[in-house]
């Protein structure tokens, strides 16, 4: 008598699957950078693009810009990026699951931390630098981490090249169209993402909106899977 034995459960596919949990993502860099730059001088602390071009904005005097809050993110950005790098040499090579997990939770910890600081002294400028140097780093830990999982269209961060492939790939452009919804859900979970941090920002202050960008990555570093 022969018995049938099921196959062994795959741990990579316990949990939520990588593309929701990195839409979750984009929605809070949306709000990190209205907290950054509603909240802290005109800087961003997710979208680097964008902040090269602040750089070179306060570089030249314009109002309302500061070099030292700009290159405070970005160094502090390269500095998380290099620090994923390492990680992602580490644990890359293990299940996915466990090494999101990881990135994810030390994004909840550290976002928590600024979010504490900002309830604490939301208006001293050791606040400022604290924010912005901290969730910056915690930035580029999470962009290493997305960039080595290679999720196509969903960098967490960066919309240039999502709206490039969005409009040179659909139809009008003479694509088939096919990565159309996950680049135009990538796109609008930013704008929401800007939407809702802008208003807890005018509204509410600084701490509420980390304290919700803290939240998400918790809950993800619990319950995401490694697979797409």
């Amino acid at each position: 008598m022969t018995t049938q034995t099921d196959p062994p459960i795959d741990p990579e596919s316990r949990g939520l699957r990588l593309v929701p949990a990195l839409l979750s993502l984009t929605v809070v860099s949306g709000l990190i950078d209205a907290v950054s730059y509603l909240g802290l001088g005109h800087v961003f602390t997710a979208n680097m693009t964008g902040n090269v071009v602040v750089l070179g904005f306060a570089a030249a005097g314009a109002p309302g810009f500061s070099v030292p809050h700009t290159l405070t993110s970005l160094c502090c950005f390269v500095a998380g990026a290099a620090t994923g790098g390492r990680t992602s040499v580490r644990l890359g090579a293990g299940p996915r699951r466990t090494w999101a997990r990881a990135t994810f939770a030390a994004e909840a910890l550290l976002t928590a931390a600024c979010a504490a600081v900002a309830f604490a002294a939301p208006h001293a400028t050791a606040t400022t630098y604290t924010v912005i140097a901290v969730t910056a780093f915690a930035m580029g830990l999470r962009n290493a981490t997305v960039r080595r999982l290679g999720i196509a269209d969903l960098t967490t961060t960066v919309l240039t090249m999502t709206l490039t492939g969005l409009a040179a790939d659909s139809r009008i452009g003479g694509g088939a169209g096919r990565h159309s919804p996950r680049r135009t859900a990538s796109v609008l979970a930013m704008a929401v993402g800007a939407l809702l941090g802008a208003w807890l920002v005018l509204h509410q202050g600084l701490a509420l909106p980390l304290l919700i960008a803290a939240l998400v990555p918790a809950t993800l570093a619990a319950t995401v899977s490694g697979r797409e």
